[in-house]
């Protein structure tokens, strides 16, 4: 079994997380309860020296920056929330910080939403390999399906009738590959602790 204390530390705490599969009980919440407290504070000192010191106080004092002051003040204005008789202060600086942000955030996310997107469904299957053009067809194929089956301005007979029963098929594809790579990625963090309690705690496992 390993000497060091911080695997011994990571192990009980591990096991402590496990007991939730018998009942909830003191010990697992013990373990919950000091996962959010240590990582509540360790993203609020990183927070603190990546936004604050960094992108704050050494653009101002150190190079002089002084318009940065006006960013810092809408800063600690969203802080008046913790008061109800200031908490209405709060909403200019999150107003502001929405509004820039949706301006920063909508010409990106058409770039990459939208118009990429488009690109990438419109093909040209001439001299392309028989793979790819099979595999583009597909494509171009779930996507017009796709929204024919949220088009609700007409009456579901004849051709959208079957577009949209296709393009059902298609979303419910969609889900089920999301759900099964979120199943898969939870079930490789469940292997990664056996493998360290048994290799690097318990040394069974070489």
């Amino acid at each position: 079994m390993s000497p060091d204390p911080g695997i011994w530390v990571a192990a009980l705490l591990t096991l402590a997380v496990f007991s939730f599969l018998y009942r909830e009980n003191p010990v697992f919440r013990f373990a919950e309860h000091l996962l959010v407290g240590v990582s509540a504070g360790y993203y609020l000192v990183q927070y603190f020296f990546s936004a604050v010191y960094k992108k704050l106080y050494v653009p101002v004092f150190d190079n002089k920056e002084y318009i940065l002051i006006v960013c810092g003040i809408l800063g600690a204005m969203m802080f008046t929330r913790l008061s109800r008789k200031l908490e209405w202060v709060s909403r200019y600086p999150v107003a502001f910080y929405v509004a820039a942000w949706a301006g920063y955030v909508i010409p990106s996310y058409v770039q990459v939403r939208v118009l990429q997107q488009a690109e990438s469904t419109v093909f040209n299957p001439l001299g392309l390999p028989t793979a790819q053009a099979v595999s583009s067809f597909i494509v171009f194929l779930g996507v017009v399906t796709t929204l024919s089956y949220f088009y609700f301005s007409a009456e579901r007979r004849g051709a959208l009738k079957v577009s949209s029963h296709v393009g059902v098929i298609f979303i419910m594809v969609g889900f089920g590959a999301t759900f099964g790579y979120n199943v898969m990625g939870r079930i490789s963090l469940l292997i990664g602790r056996f493998q360290f309690l048994l290799t690097d705690w318990l040394g069974i496992v070489h």
